[in-house]
């Protein structure tokens, strides 16, 4: 399915005050459509965005934006502003890929190209959205001549290479007053604060080579060691904090059966509902590592370790953030999107398909719990150091989940499009009310001092560490 215009232009009722806004949206939406469709054809994982991001500029510059690439040393990163002064609000735009799940707008697991990557988290829209969103609000604060600074900020690597931790310390938020993100999801929602905190690293043994069979006395096993951390690892789950997450897998297990393996590695993610506590988590893991290494008489290094922390919550701006989306309200499929939408949910377990009239309704706001699943994003890192609200627009089918091919799917067709268009309706709508109501930002701010006491956000990667540009 190709954008259509009149497919994407969301009719609804909203205050006076957000109508010029909303419709400089509208205006803008089936062009910004046809950039999420690009950005989903070119489907380039983190680092490695050089098309998508190139697009994402070149949109932003031709509205009138002032854009500084190849920021943070990382290439396709990006800060696009407009204005000067005081507040300075910002957007948060991502546009990775990821690996092996390509998949055509189809509602069959069809791939368009083996193995290759796709848009299967729908950051495609995410990218496009927001540089929707920004347009929309550059040009009404031209027109009204709004005070104040708009940066768009192009994010790369979301996806495990932590491209937002890279431009953190390169102090490219630091006077940002209030920054908004958005996802792409099953619902229109708010989200403030969630998210799981991630620390990730490849565990690499180095043990001695020797024949398995002739003398296997002179051989030190790096995969005895893989295989002890892992049985270690396994008692551990009973002694942390039950809602954590830690999953691996060996990537290195040897070279042939009858040959001691010299060289063995597994990689681990731990995750937990705060950084604080999965920072106790981390520290009981490395011991397991070392003991494991101690066990086996072989050595250990940890080998790209990287991490994100969880995303602050923010009950100043969260009320704000409800009330617009709840003007903005959601949108309806059309007959075709009903019938790509039923024989999508048909690929689900039948308990996870969700009734398709939800997209047309705003969710409730809800705080997150912690013990229930989660993922994890550098958004979360963002969020430490500036006041951060984020919403979530109907991209994907009722039931279907992010990472999947079901979600590739929604991402580059109009069921995806139209979500983006709700996203990029509240982010401006809730930018206005921001650089209209210094009261709002205040109180955001004082929100989030109360938020982090107590709390000092320090980053697992360490100080100095390069961004990973090939991680993948």
């Amino acid at each position: 399915m190709k954008p259509a215009f009149a497919l994407l232009v969301l009719p609804v009722v909203v205050f006076a005050q957000h109508q010029q806004v909303i419709q400089g949206v509208e205006q803008r939406a089936a062009h910004f459509a046809a950039v999420s469709r690009t950005i989903w054809e070119y489907a380039e994982t983190g680092y490695h965005e050089d098309k998508s991001s190139a697009l994402l500029q070149k949109e932003l510059q031709a509205a009138g934006f002032r854009v500084q690439a190849g920021v943070a040393e990382e290439p396709t990163a990006f800060v696009a502003t407009f204005g000067s002064g005081k507040p300075v609000i910002g957007l948060m735009g991502e546009f990775d890929a990821l690996p092996g799940l390509s998949q055509a707008a189809r509602p069959d697991r069809s791939p368009v190209v083996q193995g290759g990557a796709g848009h299967a988290c729908g950051h495609n829209l995410l990218g496009a959205g927001s540089a929707l969103a920004a347009v929309a609000i550059k040009e009404y604060m031209e027109k009204n001549h709004v005070a104040g600074t708009l940066r768009y900020y192009g994010t790369p690597a979301e996806e495990g290479g932590a491209g937002k931790v890279y431009m953190i310390r390169a102090g490219l938020f630091r006077d940002v007053d209030v920054m908004m993100q958005w996802h792409p999801s099953s619902d229109n929602s708010v989200s403030s604060g969630g998210a799981l905190a991630i620390n990730t690293a490849k565990f690499f043994f180095r043990g001695t080579a020797s024949h398995a069979a002739l003398a296997p006395e002179r051989g030190r096993s790096a995969l005895d060691a893989v295989m002890l951390m892992g049985n270690g690892l396994e008692f551990l789950r009973e002694h942390i904090p039950a809602n954590s997450r830690v999953h691996y897998t060996i990537t290195n297990g040897g070279a042939a059966p009858n040959i001691v393996p010299d060289s063995a590695e597994l990689y681990l993610y731990a995750r937990n509902p705060t950084l604080n506590a999965l920072n106790g988590v981390w520290d009981r893991i490395l011991k397991v590592a070392n003991g494991a290494a101690m066990m086996t008489d072989t050595t250990v290094e940890i080998r790209g370790l990287s991490g994100s922390a969880n995303i602050v919550p923010n009950d100043a701006l969260a009320p704000a953030a409800q009330k617009i989306l709840e003007e903005v309200g959601g949108f309806r499929y059309t007959a075709e999107e009903r019938h790509f939408a039923e024989d999508l949910q048909k690929s689900l377990p039948a308990e996870a398909a969700g009734a398709l009239e939800s997209t047309a309704v705003v969710a409730p706001f809800r705080r997150p719990d912690p013990n229930t699943p989660s993922a994890s994003t550098d958004v979360g890192d963002v969020s430490w150091n500036v006041p951060t609200i984020g919403f979530s627009g109907a991209t994907f089918v009722p039931g279907v989940g992010a990472h999947t091919w079901q979600a590739a799917a929604c991402a580059g067709m109009t069921i995806g499009q139209k979500g983006m268009v709700v996203a990029a309706k509240a982010m401006a709508s809730m930018a206005q009310e921001l650089f209209a109501k210094p009261q709002l930002v205040a109180d955001a701010k004082a929100d989030f001092a109360k938020q982090m006491q107590g709390k000092a956000y320090k980053s697992v990667i360490p100080e100095g560490a390069k961004p990973p540009l090939n991680y993948r």
